[in-house]
């Protein structure tokens, strides 16, 4: 896809300012945009450039954005879960839309895409996926999380119940890191679903140098993110849910231009959805996600007991869903083949 200068974001910027006035809709969709009294609310956009895309989701939190943002560092954080394989990680076009509304704001001046990859060196990853273009266009800075500062979290695990400590990466936890997940629609081997809040969680355990999946691993290096994962299908899930309150996006943007399915988060099948979801409340901005993805929310256990302690929003029915309607935009995404193993969170503790 041809890279987009400047005046076509702004282009974009003025249709989006026209569709917020008039309702009319635009080409990322159908408008619903109302007024509403909900008090999470999420953007929808469809189309087929994935930057505009991007873009136009986060235009209707402009405002407060540039506020929360303030004076803090602001950190992207992609989904590289592998370095050599496009359909896993994000993409740089995605990363080129928060970028244009991140210089629309005037919030360029201290920002870093930061990642800790599963199965290799970020920074191959970055030079892969052509994220090294976007250092001298916005003059940012690219970081690999496991060659940064740690700080040491304990985690639970289901086969012995006891605490296990976990390197974590002290960027993600500094308070004065703004955190925007730039995300992608796929789905998961354990979790049934991986998007915003998933991102930021298991992006922070970070690796030694020189881990690597495969050929080429240096002797005794470690990673810590499989201890995150809590040993079984009920510890990931109980694992993302309490570091969710130390570890989630302050902006949560979910790229479903090309999804994935069945296999994933590593070895699926495109979907071709050409949507993007964005908002402030990750919570809601992953159930928006969910939906669109055809999953029910019932099946994903670390979203719903993140919901039931109360740290966003998950009921449909009071989210402020703004631009393309959801129903025009939904897909089934096949799950993965071991669905029915995923779903034993659910039985915890009866046996």
């Amino acid at each position: 896809m041809k890279h987009l200068r400047r005046r076509d974001f702004i282009r974009t910027t003025m249709l989006g300012g026209l569709v917020a006035a008039t309702g009319i809709p635009n080409v990322f969709g159908k408008s619903n945009l109302v007024e509403s009294s909900k008090t999470s609310r999420v953007a929808l956009t469809y189309g087929n450039h994935r930057a505009e895309l991007a873009f136009q989701a986060l235009k209707p939190f402009a405002a407060k954005v540039k506020r929360q943002i303030g004076q803090k560092r602001v950190v992207i954080k992609p989904n590289n879960v592998m370095i050599d394989r496009p359909l896993t990680s994000t993409h740089v076009d995605t990363l080129e839309g928060i970028l244009e509304f991140l210089a629309s704001i005037g919030k360029t001046e201290n920002v870093v895409i930061a990642e800790s990859a599963a199965n290799g060196p970020s920074f191959d990853g970055f030079a892969n996926y052509g994220y090294l273009r976007l250092v001298e266009k916005y003059k940012i800075k690219l970081v690999d999380l496991d060659q940064d500062e740690v700080e040491i979290m304990h985690v639970f695990n289901e086969n012995d119940f006891r605490p296990h400590p976990v390197r974590m990466s002290k960027l993600m936890l500094d308070p004065d890191s703004y955190i925007i997940s730039a995300a992608r629609m796929k789905t998961h081997d354990r979790v049934v679903a991986t998007l915003s809040l998933k991102n930021i969680v298991f992006g922070a355990p970070i690796k030694d140098k020189g881990f690597r999946w495969g050929p080429g691993r240096r002797e005794g290096a470690k990673n810590d993110k499989p201890v995150a994962h809590g040993g079984g299908y009920r510890g990931i899930n109980y694992n993302i849910f309490t570091l969710a309150k130390y570890l989630h996006p302050h902006l949560s943007l979910i790229d479903g231009f090309e999804g994935m399915e069945g296999d994933g988060p590593n070895s699926g099948t495109p979907v071709d959805h050409r949507i993007c979801v964005a908002g402030l409340d990750w919570l809601a901005a992953d159930r928006v996600a969910l939906a669109s993805m055809g999953i029910d929310f019932s099946k994903v256990g670390y979203l719903n007991y993140c919901y039931e302690a109360g740290m966003g929003e998950a009921d449909l029915a009071k989210i402020d869903l703004v631009g393309a309607r959801l129903e025009d935009h939904t897909r089934t995404y096949q799950l993965n083949k071991n669905i029915d193993k995923q779903l034993v969170w659910k039985d915890s503790g009866k046996e």
